[in-house]
């Protein structure tokens, strides 16, 4: 089996070529990029099964470069930051990001988060088709239809929808949510999650304008009701 390709964007090429030696010894193929504005060529000429993106990066900013990957691609992307403030952590996932690290960090982790997620994205081994509603989940081709369309989702956000289509009608606590999403023992802040509803309901809505599909329980999390309500 052929290994998953990680694409690596870094400026630093210590923290770069520390990179690529730990995801080489892990058994991944690696291209390393040190500029923002070469990725969305590159992932043109061959498509990678990662991208761990640093957040500050010459030529397009981190950011923008995730932003404009989130317009055409669904791939899982890692960023890399070393801005600690949470404001900075809950951007990266409500641009689309599923996983974030911040510096300075241990490459073991960063080799840990990069098989979870790809183990969560990848990974199609479960067969499995859910049906609530209007919103059909086939696990088996990593696809969601909503009303007939296609919901083009990021692995977390599909994650997310799974576990609550898995129990219409229940509610998910924040926590319990966020762990089934990271997939780990996950120390980041609970309502990150809120960011990943946030942009789940955005795109509910771009085909069911009428309908809540998602809704907040206040003080404890969401769920997912059966019939949707009308707004």
């Amino acid at each position: 089996m052929a290994s998953h390709h990680i694409l690596v964007v870094e400026d630093e090429s210590k923290i770069s070529d520390v990179l690529q030696d730990y995801l080489t010894k892990g058994g991944y193929s690696v291209t390393c990029l040190s500029r923002g504005d070469l990725v969305l060529p590159q992932i043109r000429r061959q498509m990678p099964d990662l991208i761990l993106l640093d957040t500050m990066l010459p030529g397009m900013d981190g950011t923008e470069v995730c932003r404009e990957i989130r317009k055409h691609w669904s791939v899982p992307i890692i960023m890399i930051t070393a801005r600690v403030e949470e404001v900075d952590r809950i951007l990266g996932l409500e641009l689309g990001a599923d996983d974030y690290v911040c510096k300075p960090f241990s490459p073991r982790e960063v080799v840990t988060r990069v098989k979870t997620v790809l183990r969560r994205t990848h990974d199609k081994t479960e067969e499995n088709q859910i049906v609530v509603g209007p919103l059909f989940l086939d696990a088996d081709r990593f696809q969601v239809e909503v009303a007939g369309q296609t919901l083009k989702l990021t692995g977390n956000e599909f994650t997310l929808l799974k576990a609550l289509m898995s129990r219409p009608d229940r509610v998910f606590s924040r926590e319990e949510l966020l762990n089934r999403v990271q997939g780990y023992e996950y120390a980041g802040y609970e309502r990150t999650i809120d960011s990943h509803v946030k942009n789940l309901r955005k795109k509910l809505a771009a085909v069911l304008p009428e309908q809540e599909i998602i809704v907040t329980v206040y003080g404890i999390g969401y769920k997912l009701i059966s019939t949707g309500t009308q707004l």
